[in-house]
């Protein structure tokens, strides 16, 4: 099957019935539909950069791409978007449904509900205020979202829990995961620019044999040694945090600090339950002070849109940007994880450290995929990152630290690893962040990661899958 072939077509079909539909002309630059975009920027090789914005991003429908897990492959297929503004609200909704080569696969849909009530105008005397930073001029407003997401993963590998693992544990399984769940952000407003998060989730989980050859996990370990493997039960998932993103320094420093606390219950076998605690800083030392707005997720976003401006009739990504920009980036990530008596984590919700986690985050990338997994972590990260001339394509260089442990107390004494990563990054309007690294410095040989994210850039991040 060419899924390739089944998106465009997809696209086309649904934008000529939107055209249908419409009660006014749309072939023309004054009521642009998506097929009058797309036949504009196609019809010439100089205009391949706005075809390619049009038909990975357009509305209402578009191809979706992403990485869907380390391992399982690179993913495409059918999006579908759409919105609607009212005097206080912007409702905007997203489907969309990719499969990889490997047949794994993920299809969900997303609401977002963002509070757009109307604001006093006032009058002052002066100058304006300076706005040195894209960033700061977003509006921040409180959103609900909503949404529904299955996922099938093929491949995942499991090496056994803890720090002393080797690669001799090296085997294979699969799963399958449903989600069903709802968040909320309140900013607070602030120089701190804080947020209020809040979501709950149900989770159902399916552990069984990878189609991929090799060991399987069953095979290796037992439900003594791999919490989770032969049971698991559905859970209820609660979680409270908050956000705080300040810009200091004349756009210098930016921070982007979560602190997360959640509680996972399964209701028909209690030694499941837990909670954990998650704090995730980054520190970002910007060059030369210039920001692209939507480097960060946008929750008012969801993750098959880009919108700068999502309250227009007819709302646009950025542009494909060749900003001239760089940073310097560190990030302190810490994990740690609650029981009560005889209760367990367990492994499929247990974070990793080894490649990029099952979310496609690095992690100690010059390791194989999921090669650690404990309960707690801890993990540093050091990168900087610079455009190259006037491309949307960046350098890439990374060093990371971390440990982990079956228990808190067992942090001070376990080894830190270590990795060293050098590659390239594209940042293109509001394409997927693309990320091609070649890591080594372990003890471990050497790793090529190859990632394209889950989201358009400025799109939300979909719901983590631990």
């Amino acid at each position: 099957m060419n899924y390739a072939s089944c998106a465009v077509v997809f696209i086309i079909v649904v934008s000529g019935t939107a055209r249908a539909q419409s009660t006014q002309p749309d072939t023309g630059p004054d009521n642009p539909s998506e097929w009058y975009s797309l036949r504009q920027d196609c019809s010439e090789m100089k205009k391949i950069a706005g075809c390619g914005q049009e038909l990975f991003t357009g509305d209402p429908a578009h191809v979706a791409v992403g990485s869907i897990a380390p391992q399982n492959g690179f993913g495409l297929g059918p999006a579908y978007v759409g919105h609607k503004t009212t005097e206080t609200w912007r409702i905007t909704w997203n489907a969309d449904a990719i499969e990889s080569f490997n047949t794994s696969w993920r299809a969900g849909g997303y609401m977002q509900l963002v509070h757009t009530p109307s604001e006093r105008t006032g009058v002052s005397f002066g100058p304006p205020p300076s706005s040195t930073s894209n960033l700061t001029t977003l509006p921040e407003h409180s959103v609900i979202g909503l949404y529904g997401q299955r996922i099938t993963l093929n491949e995942l590998t499991y090496f056994g829990l803890g720090p002393g693992t080797t690669t001799a544990g090296h085997s294979l399984y699969g799963m399958t995961e449903s989600i069903l769940g709802a968040n909320v952000v309140k900013p607070l407003g602030g120089p701190l620019k804080s947020a209020f998060y809040a979501e709950l989730n149900g989770r159902f989980v399916e552990i069984r044999n990878s189609k991929e050859a090799g060991t399987p996990t069953q095979a290796l370990y037992t439900e003594a040694s791999t919490p989770g493997l032969t049971t698991q039960p559905g859970t209820l998932q609660a979680g409270e945090g908050l956000r705080i993103r300040p810009v200091m320094f004349d756009d210098l420093l930016r921070l982007h600090y979560n602190v997360t606390y959640q509680q996972y219950v399964a209701p028909s076998n209690s030694v499941f339950s837990f909670q954990r605690l998650t704090f995730d800083l980054g520190h970002q030392f910007a060059l030369y002070g210039k920001t692209t707005p939507l480097l960060v997720p946008r929750a008012g976003n969801g993750p098959d849109t880009c919108w700068v401006d999502p309250g227009s009739e007819h709302p646009k990504c950025t542009t494909v940007s060749r900003n001239r920009e760089g940073s310097i980036n560190l990030r302190l990530l810490s994990v740690f994880s609650m029981t009560q008596g005889s209760n367990v984590v367990p492994f499929y919700f247990q974070p990793t450290l080894g490649g990029s986690d099952i979310n496609g985050n690095a992690a100690l990338s010059a390791y194989q995929d999921y090669r650690f997994r404990a309960p707690d972590l801890l993990l540093t990260q050091e990168s900087f990152e610079h455009s190259i001339a006037d491309l949307p394509v960046g350098v890439l260089l990374m060093a990371e630290q971390g440990t982990l442990a079956l228990t808190r107390s067992g942090l001070g004494s376990s080894p830190w690893v270590h990795s060293l990563s050098a590659g390239v990054t594209v940042r293109a309007g509001g394409f997927p962040a693309m990320t091609l690294l070649f890591s080594w410095g372990g003890n471990e040989g050497t790793h090529t990661i190859a990632n394209v994210n889950t989201s358009l850039l400025g799109g939300s991040a979909r719901p983590s899958l631990f």
